[in-house]
């Protein structure tokens, strides 16, 4: 018994335990937690942690300016950004018989932020298709004579046939866009110039 008396009044004395009732709400230092690039230090106190906290902040805010925004990223060459009606126009032109799918997104649509990753899956998966982009906010005249009401929202074209579908698709209902490219995605040669889209006449695109 009286060795393990002084066992215990040994590992006490050591600091293995704490030494007053008070010590139980003193700050225990924690592990770091990463964010982006920085990382956030355990507890400190007063003007320090404040300080350090700042800095963290100021170091995430200038690392997400130099990352690309969710809709900017690509897959690859075959995933292609639409700034204007007129190179939407040529591109359509320039595909030949590739099929062609559009997205029309928002940089503010959650829905559309979500979608993004698995398209930009499917597209890597798909090298011999075209997949355009299409932000609304910045083609509203364009998206308004396609008809686009809802996002995300997508258009299948494909050479002299012209547009072949067209539908809205979340997340939740990604299998119609693989179902929509296991239609349409097979060979063919098409006979022919390709046809208009809509109210847009590809006809006017220069050769």
């Amino acid at each position: 018994m009286a060795a393990g008396v002084v066992g215990f009044s040994r590992h006490f004395s050591l600091g293995f335990f704490p030494s007053s009732p008070s010590s139980l709400n003193a700050p225990v230092s924690r592990p770091y937690k990463r964010v982006g690039r920085s990382c956030l230090l355990g507890v400190t106190s007063g003007p320090t942690r404040q300080s350090a906290s700042f800095k963290a902040q100021d170091t995430v805010v200038e690392t997400d300016q130099d990352q690309p925004k969710w809709w900017e990223r690509n897959a690859g060459p075959n995933m292609i950004d639409i700034h204007s009606t007129q190179e939407f126009l040529s591109a359509l032109s320039q595909a030949g018989d590739k099929l062609v799918i559009v997205e029309f997104y928002g940089s503010w649509c959650a829905s559309c932020k979500a979608l993004f990753p698995k398209l930009c899956r499917t597209a890597a998966e798909h090298p011999e298709i075209l997949f355009f982009k299409v932000n609304f906010d910045e083609n509203k005249p364009m998206c308004k004579s396609l008809n686009v009401k809802v996002l995300p929202y997508f258009h299948f074209y494909r050479g002299s046939d012209g547009q072949l579908e067209y539908f809205s698709c979340s997340l939740a209902k990604f299998q119609k866009i693989k179902d929509a490219i296991q239609t349409h995605n097979t060979a063919r040669c098409s006979i022919g110039p390709p046809r208009g889209v809509g109210d847009l006449n590809l006809e006017s695109v220069p050769s």
